[in-house]
């Protein structure tokens, strides 16, 4: 068999999936290609990536939220157009799609199947918690991004059958929680100046470490420590800290919760994804603030108070998931 497993590069969730996915996936075909489109990750890969392409990705800003002119700067239609033409999709047996574009548009034009394993095909699902406030375009943006024949989805909870619980990489799981009294804190939308001030403004006998997409080395502010985003550093912070917080992402919520942390989420600002996690977080009982004003700082010191930890049941079923895709791809699928 021969597979193409295509992994949407911004942010850091899909590729810490990857870790776990695409060897399960080596196991089981002759041939695995991997692809990876959008802006460069933190995330080094150990194993060959074929194809490396500009897709259309997004570039966090530096207040709460997407920096909409340096996503629409890098963004080029011609390059997509081209991308998508040229990946090679009807060569394989089976393609994978993790929200990646390029993959996903060029099964569409040539009438291919794509089978989504991903979070955002959980996320679109009718029985998925979405916010209180509609947002159509931002659900349009989401459905249509990376089409797909068929949908396998991870989701905080399962809310249907065709949504499982969350991929935990082998790394977390062998882990051993401690707690080291720290606060370890992901918010790659916003710039160190701005965590450090709030945060010592915050609580100066707390001890913050701030994991800055947008810092280059390691800096000290007094009870703030900022270090550069790094898979290994940031897995040992996260299992030896007292409690988390962090953008209403996927992956390190979820790894968050599996470790028994308690957890704390901040939205990024006009993102649709991030609102239905949100609210999907909420309702299992974890605190959501909406910014870092002061308005939120009463909700943030509530949590540091006594803020609990929300137990959880994340079973290893990786494999079995992707034997089931398999199976499904080997007899055929229909276009949704």
């Amino acid at each position: 068999m021969k597979l193409l497993y295509a992994i949407q590069g911004t942010g850091n969730g899909h590729l810490a999936r990857a870790l776990d996915i695409v060897p399960l996936l080596q196991q089981r075909a002759s041939q695995v290609d991997v692809l990876i489109s959008g802006p460069p990750a933190d995330i080094e890969l150990p194993f060959p990536v074929r194809y490396r392409y500009h897709g259309m990705g997004f570039v966090f800003g530096k207040k709460g939220g997407i920096s909409f002119s340096k996503t629409f700067w890098q963004l080029n239609s011609s390059a997509f157009v081209r991308e998508m033409r040229e990946l090679p999709v009807g060569e394989y047996d089976v393609v994978i799609s993790d929200f990646e574009p390029v993959s996903a548009w060029a099964c569409r034009l040539r009438n291919v199947p794509c089978f989504a394993l991903s979070h955002q095909s959980a996320v679109l699902s009718d029985l998925a918690p979405r916010p209180t406030r509609p947002d159509p375009v931002g659900r349009a943006v989401l459905r249509h991004y990376a089409p797909a024949s068929r949908h396998y989805g991870f989701h905080f909870q399962r809310y249907e059958p065709h949504i499982h619980t969350p991929v935990i990489r082998q790394q977390v799981r062998a882990l051993t929680p401690q707690n080291d009294g720290h606060y370890t804190v992901y918010l790659p939308a916003y710039e160190e100046a701005t965590l450090v001030e709030r945060l010592r403004y915050l609580s100066r006998s707390v001890q913050w470490e701030v994991f800055s997409k947008h810092s280059q080395q390691e800096s000290e502010h007094g009870n703030v420590r900022v270090k550069p985003v790094s898979g290994a550093a940031f897995t040992q912070s996260l299992a030896r800290s007292a409690g988390v917080f962090c953008g209403a992402g996927f992956e390190t919520p979820a790894e968050a919760l599996y470790l028994g942390k308690k957890l704390l989420v901040l939205p990024m600002k006009q993102q649709y994804e991030q609102a239905c996690n949100a609210a999907a977080l909420a309702g299992m009982g974890v605190p959501v603030v909406k910014s870092l004003k002061d308005k939120s700082l009463d909700v943030l010191d509530q949590w540091l108070q006594v803020g609990r930890p929300v137990p959880v049941h994340y079973p290893d079923e990786t494999a079995a998931i992707i034997d089931k895709l398999l199976l499904e791809a080997a007899g055929g699928v229909g276009r949704r």
